[in-house]
Parts: structure tokens; sequence; C-alpha cells
């Protein structure tokens, strides 16, 4: 386990999270290089479809012209979004009840071990709370880590996700935990293997349906993930887990980088609703 891969924005740690690792570059740098490297990315390839678009165009005697877009859909909103998916633009994931009071932001890779970390220690009680209609969840997921690592298990786990949010927002959570739970090493990339996606969506009731399983292997919502993964770059935020309650940070790692304990993050929570209703 590399320490600092993935690094989290608690204000607590500010300074610590973004020590270098061995090759010098923090994990704020690394991800400014990366939101970098996909702008470059998403020009390249926007040059590309509109030479190509034009070419078919001239050669076919066509009368429209499709222009692709970084995120595996086409300008005109021709991405396949999954049902249930929230946001102006469909990149947000909401779990709990609309009329909840106060917004709980999480901002989370997959692939991020301190992202499994809380969810292993604190995510009953983040749930509970949702539950119990004290706030709502709204998910931003990103995949920087397949960025910072090498291939593509974060982005592969996003659009499985996405399959799962298609059937319900509580599936969508359910299978959220279930990754988590079965989270491997970040440095194996084992969630790039689709099996290893389904087997985990076998444990939740009701989800590993032949619909399920065909649209995680299509890729069915692999452009809605891309589009996902965008937002979560442009955010600013620049380390998971992130979690903001009506949009202020919560320490919820400690000074080492472990999860406060469950009743803490009740009792923080608690108090920031109480503060507020003041």
């Amino acid at each position: 386990f590399e320490p600092r891969t993935a690094m989290s924005d608690n204000p607590r740690t500010k300074n610590e999270t973004k020590s270098p690792r061995p090759d010098g570059r923090s994990a704020r740098s690394r991800l400014r290089a990366e939101r970098t490297r996909r702008r470059r990315v998403r020009a390249r390839r926007r040059k590309a479809a509109i030479a190509t678009g034009i070419t078919a165009l001239l050669l076919g005697g066509g009368t429209a012209l499709a222009i692709g877009t970084a995120n595996g859909g086409a300008a005109g909103g021709r991405v396949t979004m999954p049902a249930n998916a929230s946001g102006a633009d469909g990149t947000v994931i909401v779990y709990g009840r609309a009329t909840a009071r106060n917004t709980l932001d999480v901002w989370e890779d997959f692939r991020c071990p301190y992202c499994g970390r809380l969810e292993r220690t604190d995510g009953e009680a983040i749930q509970r709370l949702a539950d119990t209609g004290v706030y709502k969840i709204q998910y931003h997921m990103g995949t920087f880590l397949d960025g910072n690592l090498g291939g593509h298990g974060s982005m592969e786990a996003l659009q499985a996700a996405g399959a799962a949010l298609d059937e319900g927002a509580a599936r969508f959570k359910a299978f959220h935990d279930v990754l988590y739970a079965g989270q491997p090493d970040e440095r194996t990339d084992d969630f790039a293997d689709k099996d290893r996606l389904l087997a985990l969506a076998a444990k939740v009731p009701g989800l590993a349906t032949p619909g399920f399983a065909k649209a995680v292997k299509d890729g069915a919502y692999a452009g809605w993930a891309h589009k996902v993964s965008d937002a979560f770059t442009r955010s600013g935020v620049d380390g998971t887990p992130t979690l903001k309650l009506n949009g202020r940070p919560l320490a919820v790692l400690d000074g080492t980088g472990n999860p406060i304990a469950p009743a803490q993050y009740t009792a923080l929570i608690q108090q920031s609703v109480s503060g507020r209703s003041r």
C-alpha cells in the first residue's frame, strides 16, 4: 500500500496530505496535471471528430455533422444517461429524501483506499443520517486515480455504478457499498475486470439481472461515466474523500488519515446541523 496516493481534503491534515510521493509530485499537482491532460485529449478528439465528420459529409453528401466529444457520446446529448441521474447535466447521484433540509456532498473515486476506509468505518452512520432525513447525499465520482496509477478500474467501476443507478438510487447505494467492501489494492486495477464487477453486483439483491450484466459488459454508461468524471475534474476538489455539509468541509479523517469513529461522525453532523438552525 502506498500512502498519499489519493488524499483527503480534511482541513486538519491538509498540509500533511499534500506531502509528495517518491516521484516528487503532490496530490494537488498530480490532479492539476491530469486536468491539463484531459483538456488536451478533449481538444484533440474534438478536432479529429470535426475533420472526420467533414470528410464524411463531403464524400457521402450527408446533411448532418455529429461532433464527437471526449465523454464517449456526441454533441446534442446522445450520451446514454442512467435513469435517476441528477443535476443539471446528470452527473450527480442523489441518495436520500429530496425534501431533506441539509445536503451532504461527497467526492469519491472507487479506487481510492481512503474512500474505502471511510465507507467501511462510517458508511452505516453516513447512510443512517440520510435514511432518517437529516440530509440527502449528493455523490460526485472521479476517476483521477486511473490517470495517476495507470489502468481504468475507476472508470469501469463508475460505468457499472451507472448501470446500477439505472435500477434506482437505492441499488446504486448498495452497489457503491459493495464495491468498497470488496475494494482491491489501488495498484492492482482489478476493477477493470468486468467479471469481478459483476461478481460483486451479485451481492446486491435483485441487481444482477441479465439487463444489468449486458449494460456493464457493453459499457452502456461509459459516456455518462466520462461526463461524471469530467464534472469532478472541473469541481476544483483535489482529493478524495472530500465531504461537505451544506458547502462546509467536514473533517472526517484524523491526522493520520484514518476515519473518525462513527459516533464522532454522528456528533459532528449533529453539531453542524444544530449550529445552522440557530
